[in-house]
């Protein structure tokens, strides 16, 4: 039987934003400090996208993103406006490995994901052939880039294919699930971008880049978690957002959106509700489809994005069998190079990394394991059982893990980070200059300025301010941030 439409007319100086990850939620948040209306709406029955706790043998871990970027301000300063300030927590260890030619080594420093300034730091993790080809690379004539440049063609030219493979591939794979021989270094390193097109020595540039970072003495932690977790950071801004006056709905999946005289109609599978602009903030596949109609190019351009999919296998032991083994450490945990041909990517070990995980369970000892990456995505079909297998061995093989676990989760993130190869900047370009020729229309999330939380958020930021600005006719200044409903202590 078919579903009856009915319109819904909510008036002038509403937004709609499409998307109820955390691009469309801080999207919300900031509109609604210029004033304006909104309705937030989200296709599935939960909001929050890639951020999304849940349970292991009774305790809330992150299933998705568990830290974000402090160096940068915009998660946390938007976590501190919604009332999350003082669950603020950085890791309590960051000393990590790397499992490489049969061993847990350190983690070099002193390098640039991946790229080292200073090669006596690699000793066991490059092979001696491999330290000797980076000795040669001051001598190297200047390698051209362009306007932009694979990390990995890059910096396998200068300092040859093993920095690649050991080092630069897992750092880069951690955070885009990426071929580093594909990933564009303009959009993913830019930093190391500015240094190649200087020309001259990337040894030298990176020892550069080092200088700057401690000539600004930047000082507090890198990186910053939540204690509950990452996946408490959509909530907290959703109850913002409704205590601001604005609207949610979730399980409501847009089907189509149309251009009117005075506006946009947007299409639901129950009515059409009318706005005066739009933030898409969703995937690109489903902002390809939505914008079909009204901007085929920005379409073509959007249905292009190819995206990687993973796997987070989270296992609970009892502390007490791990403590016997002997076979875990103080660290955070370690990445794996996918040249030594492994099913894990990486593990994190949550109770040493987090400190609110270790005091929420001091009888369970928590980690969790990665699987997949762009163009090795086959394990994923496999049952949840098997991942968790094939994680036991690979742990036991690195660590000498050999507890079974009281509780496993296996999280699936389909289609979960977007790829950046080379020229994806110029891509989005394209993007944003077709969707600016639509009437307060703009597009945000992790395919266009970056796939971290601090980077989705800034692009919704620019969208909100964008369409904030076409509304009132005029560049609107900074808004204020809207206030949380939870305790602002500790800040």
């Amino acid at each position: 039987m078919q579903r009856s439409t009915n319109r819904v007319d909510t008036g002038t100086g509403h937004v709609v934003v499409i998307g109820g990850g955390i691009a469309g939620l801080a999207a919300a948040h900031r509109l609604l400090a210029t004033g304006l209306r909104v309705t937030l709406l989200e296709a599935t029955d939960r909001l929050g996208g890639k951020l999304m706790t849940g349970g292991i043998a009774g305790t809330q871990v992150d299933l998705g993103a568990e830290s974000m970027l402090a160096r940068r301000p915009e998660a946390v300063d938007l976590a501190r406006a919604v009332g999350l300030g003082d669950r603020l927590q950085p890791p309590a260890t960051a000393t990590a490995a790397i499992w490489t030619r049969g061993e847990l080594r350190p983690m070099p420093k002193g390098h640039v994901m991946g790229v080292p300034g200073d090669p006596a730091a690699l000793g066991g993790v490059l092979s001696p052939e491999g330290l000797a080809r980076i000795a040669q690379e001051r001598d190297l004539t200047p390698t051209a880039v362009g306007d932009d440049v694979a990390v990995g063609a890059y910096v396998a030219d200068r300092l040859g294919r093993e920095v690649v493979d050991r080092l630069v591939e897992p750092l880069l794979g951690g955070v885009y699930a990426g071929d580093a021989y594909r990933l564009s270094m303009r959009a993913a390193v830019p930093q190391l971008f500015e240094v190649a097109r200087e020309g001259g020595s990337l040894l030298d540039g990176v020892q550069r880049i080092q200088q700057q970072a401690a000539d600004r003495r930047q000082t507090g932690p890198v990186f910053q978690g939540i204690d509950g977790g990452i996946g408490t950071l959509p909530d907290a801004v959703a109850d913002a957002v409704r205590a601001a006056g604005g609207e949610i709905l979730t399980a409501t999946p847009v089907l189509g959106l149309t251009r009117t005289t005075d506006g946009w109609d947007i299409r639901t599978d129950t009515r059409v509700i009318t706005a005066d602009g739009i933030v898409l903030a969703t995937p690109a596949w489903s902002a390809s489809t939505l914008l079909a109609a009204e901007s085929p190019a920005a379409s073509v351009e959007l249905a292009g994005v190819e995206y990687a999919s993973m796997a987070l296998v989270t296992l609970a032991f009892r502390r007490s069998d791990v403590a016997a083994t002997g076979a875990l450490d103080g660290r955070s945990g370690f990445l794996v190079p996918p040249v030594d041909g492994r099913t894990i990517k990486a593990s994190t070990f949550s109770t040493h990394k987090w400190q609110w995980v270790a005091d929420a369970a001091p009888d369970l000892f928590v980690l969790r394991t990665s699987v997949g990456r762009y163009g090795e995505e086959d394990h994923l079909h496999r049952e949840d059982a098997e991942l968790v297998d094939v994680s036991l061995r690979d742990l036991a093989e690195a660590t000498g893990l050999a507890a079974k676990p009281v509780d496993t989760e296996v999280t699936r993130w389909i289609g979960g980070l977007p790829q950046y190869p080379v020229g994806h900047l110029t891509r989005v370009a394209r993007i944003r200059d077709e969707v600016a020729k639509l009437p307060a229309l703009r597009v945000c999330g992790a395919v266009y300025d970056g796939v971290g939380i601090p980077a989705c958020i800034a692009s919704a930021h620019r969208a909100a301010d964008e369409i904030a600005a076409d509304l009132a006719g005029e560049i609107i200044a900074t808004p204020t941030p809207v206030q949380g409903t939870r305790s602002e202590a500790g800040q």
